[in-house]
């Protein structure tokens, strides 16, 4: 059982983290969090320009990363990934899933087989595969966190959405299951579901609900702050110190749990 005295200097000092998505919004503010509580980040995704200038960010604060591309509907990708963090920084202590799709906004009956199978591909698979090439050195070394980024809309509908909500749902499932898999081997899974989070994500998220119910969008952002008792959306920082929290030491007892990050616009 975790001591829970007086913190000691950094929370994850000498912990090694893998942050998905981690170039930008929710991902990147994971990766600064974690690394500002002194673990070592690999930051991974598509897009280099971005995940280079969140670590180049850690990096100039002091702390070390590195950035690594990752294509997660890619298996052999994936695996490179997981090589790279233990190669560079050390065995992995904790992997954050972050990396998602938004997936069309359309009616179901418009949705494209192929739209379907592509956000599931990032969204669950992409999850699956990272679990899968990252766990094992975990139940090795008895001790691991994997934290896996939903969504409030995995328990409340939002119109139009339908492949990005199922997907979502999907993850609950996964996460319940995985930490019942990894509990005996001293390996904690939990899901964050953020609400509506502040940024560029939300802004073309409210752009897109606005086409397609007819709306404008001040409409649509105003209903999305009614959700909330707060009346406001989530900012990434507060995303990111749930995930330091899930990261440590402070949530030994907890796994399988889905913790709500969302101003109240989801309970339960």
């Amino acid at each position: 059982m975790a001591e829970h005295d007086a913190r000691q200097g950094p929370e994850l000092a000498g912990r090694v983290a893998i942050v998905t998505g981690g170039g930008r919004g929710i991902g990147r503010a994971i990766a600064l969090a974690l690394a500002r509580e002194g673990a070592r980040v690999a930051v991974a995704g598509r897009g280099m320009d971005r995940l280079e200038a969140t670590a180049a960010e850690i990096e100039s604060a002091g702390g070390e990363a590195i950035a690594v591309r990752a294509d997660l509907r890619e298996p052999p990708e994936v695996e490179a990934l997981a090589a790279a963090a233990r190669d560079r920084l050390g065995p992995v202590d904790v992997l954050v899933n972050n990396s998602g799709v938004a997936g069309p906004t359309k009616e179901l009956w418009e949705v494209t087989p192929e739209e379907w199978a592509d956000t599931f591909a990032v969204n669950v698979a992409g999850t699956f595969l990272c679990c899968r090439a990252v766990l094992p050195a975990m139940i090795e070394r008895r001790r691991g966190s994997v934290i896996v980024i939903g969504s409030m809309s995995g328990r409340r509908p939002l119109y139009a959405r339908t492949p990005y909500t199922a997907s979502k749902a999907a993850l609950i499932g996964l996460v319940r299951t995985l930490a019942a898999e990894t509990g005996p081997h001293g390996v904690r899974v939990n899901l964050l579901s953020p609400g509506a989070v502040a940024g560029e994500r939300l802004d073309a998220v409210i752009a897109k609900q606005a086409e397609a119910t007819g709306v404008g969008e001040d409409e649509v952002r105003e209903r999305f702050a009614l959700r909330s008792p707060l009346r406001r959306p989530v900012d990434a920082a507060e995303v990111a110190d749930a995930a330091v929290f899930l990261a440590s030491d402070r949530s030994s007892a907890m796994t399988g749990h889905d913790l709500d990050v969302n101003a109240g616009a989801a309970m339960g």
